[in-house]
């Protein structure tokens, strides 16, 4: 049950650079990074019925069966067949379908897009209209649906709210988005990094706190903003210190803290039970909640639409022989999205 993908483009996501420098998880090399990613497919395996030769798709880091109990239930996007694979292997046999030497090469969530071709299981992949950009459309893997679903499916966010995001990467700036079209009243950016404070604007943020030009802890300027907290937090940095921060900084009775962001070391998150008995939620989220095969081809339509905004996270685009370049304006905070084109042949 799975197909040979010749990718197209693919962007680099903080998450490909978490777990390379990850200290929570252990190393397993060699592998093949990248997971957000767009391409065509070049031929299918065995009992594959869903796609033929040329499709257009989307790779997914999570899967969707259809069949098993979370796929099924209506309540998770948490599929038991092909949920996060973490062992560098695939599904369907615990193998991998890369090597050198003989020697296995290791995946990435079963997905590995830095490459110009890869296997997945067909349950990892979404087809999408011939027609739509795949040099855009690769963003809406991973990041830019994950923000948005942050905010629609698992917060539910409710017009006339207020909101504070911690941290404005792909990720925040995409909860930022999804708030705004949820009609928020108000939709508060906090980052260190200055320059996040003209680009949230185009995204619907409506205020800017920098912690470092604070003067006391930053959840009190937000309760103080907010008159006692915004009404949802979310937690986009991939930093477990800052779910606490995050809960503080939304208001008791019904505020709801997201947490989205991985994080590379000190994986616990610990919290005084005050903040939850105060009625506080605190509430997890994989992928925005989105089911990949049944939810993305809608975000895939709201973009031709021009419902969504897409194209305006990518700030590079470079060959994939600069790809170190990528990686290197990430981690210096340089950029939003460096989407990387394979070669054309």
């Amino acid at each position: 049950m799975e197909i040979r993908i010749k990718v197209v483009c693919t962007s680099l996501c903080r998450s490909d650079v978490t777990q390379w420098e990850s200290e929570v998880f252990a190393p397993l090399f060699p592998r093949i990074f990248g997971h957000e990613a767009s391409g065509i497919v070049e031929s299918i395996g065995e009992g594959v019925t869903e796609f033929k030769e040329g499709d257009h798709v989307l790779t997914v880091f999570t899967g969707e069966c259809m069949t098993c109990k979370h796929c099924t239930s209506g309540k998770s996007n948490m599929c038991q067949v092909l949920g996060m694979e973490r062992r560098g292997l695939m599904h369907s046999d615990q193998k991998t379908r890369f090597s050198i030497k003989g020697k296995p090469v290791y995946h990435y969530c079963a997905v590995s897009s830095f490459s110009e071709y890869t296997v997945v299981h067909s349950g990892c992949a979404v087809k999408i209209s011939p027609t739509v950009a795949l040099e855009k459309i690769c963003l809406l893997s991973c990041g830019v649906a994950a923000g948005l679903g942050a905010a629609w499916k698992v917060a539910d966010i409710s017009k006339g709210s207020s909101v504070v995001i911690f941290g404005l990467g792909t990720v925040g700036l995409s909860v930022a988005q999804g708030a705004r079209l949820r009609g928020a009243s108000r939709i508060i950016g906090i980052d260190t990094n200055p320059e996040k404070c003209e680009k949230g604007k185009t995204f619907g943020v409506t205020d800017f706190i920098n912690p470092a030009d604070c003067g006391e802890p930053v959840q009190q300027v937000i309760k103080r903003m907010t008159d006692g907290g915004a009404d949802y937090s979310f937690e986009c940095i991939g930093d477990t210190g800052m779910i606490t921060t995050a809960l503080q900084s939304c208001c008791d009775g019904w505020g709801v803290t997201v947490t989205l962001g991985v994080p590379k070391v000190n994986p616990e998150t610990k919290t005084h039970y005050g903040l939850l008995l105060s009625g506080k939620t605190l509430k997890g989220s994989l992928f925005g909640g989105w089911k990949p095969k049944s939810d993305l081809p809608l975000l895939v339509d709201m973009y031709m639409k021009k419902e969504i905004l897409v194209d305006e996270f990518i700030t590079h685009d470079l060959a994939f022989d600069d790809i170190n370049n990528a990686f290197k304006l990430m981690r210096e905070g340089k950029c939003l999205r460096c989407v990387i084109h394979m070669p054309k042949k």
